[in-house]
């Protein structure tokens, strides 16, 4: 059975002050890049076939700095960008409730659905990333192992969708920055 390795990215200054980020373009801070090559220190001594990331610098970059000690490229598939959260990008989390409540209000009545101006849906997003990895890993055979650095939201929502967790519980279930989660695939058929 085909081994993959999920990765969130590293930390970036977004994740330290609390704002949403989502499909923004935000570089790595030190934090971040501390935890790349910590990461790429655990997964040193395993044997990785082929290495994918979000196109996103964060991701990107997080999967390079692994992918170095392996002397693999990384191929990128835009597919695996942290969901698009419109006019929230770049705001705190702390202040969205209050500068659009009507929008918010919609998000806690249905998390799986609403989406904030200009942005996607949590179903959107779990669509299309599970058909990026689905696609990524149907190029390769049961014995390979493939890692795959992308984001917390489009992690959890995979996650979900493969282990029949609802997919309300994404929120909930957003790793942490460069801690790698190794899952089965198929996991479930």
């Amino acid at each position: 059975m085909m081994k993959l390795c999920l990765l969130r990215h590293g930390q970036t200054s977004f994740n330290l002050q609390g704002r949403w980020q989502g499909s923004s373009d935000i570089p790595l801070n030190e934090t971040g890049f501390e935890q790349a090559r910590q990461a790429a220190d655990e997964l040193a001594g395993e044997h990785f076939t082929a290495f994918y990331s979000s196109d996103l610098q964060r991701a990107r970059v997080t999967a390079e700095i692994i992918a170095q000690k392996h002397a693999l490229p990384v191929s990128t598939d835009s597919r695996l960008r942290e969901i698009n959260m419109g006019i929230w990008e770049g705001q705190l989390l702390s202040e969205i409730p209050g500068l659009y409540p009507e929008a918010w209000a919609e998000r806690l009545r249905n998390p799986v659905d609403a989406r904030a101006p200009g942005g996607e849906s949590l179903r959107e997003l779990s669509l299309r990333v599970t058909q990026a990895i689905q696609d990524i890993c149907a190029q390769y055979h049961a014995d390979d192992r493939l890692v795959i650095v992308a984001h917390g939201l489009c992690l959890a929502a995979f996650l979900c969708h493969v282990q029949n967790i609802p997919l309300e519980e994404a929120y909930e279930r957003i790793p942490k920055n460069a801690i790698p989660k190794y899952l089965d695939w198929p996991q479930l058929s």
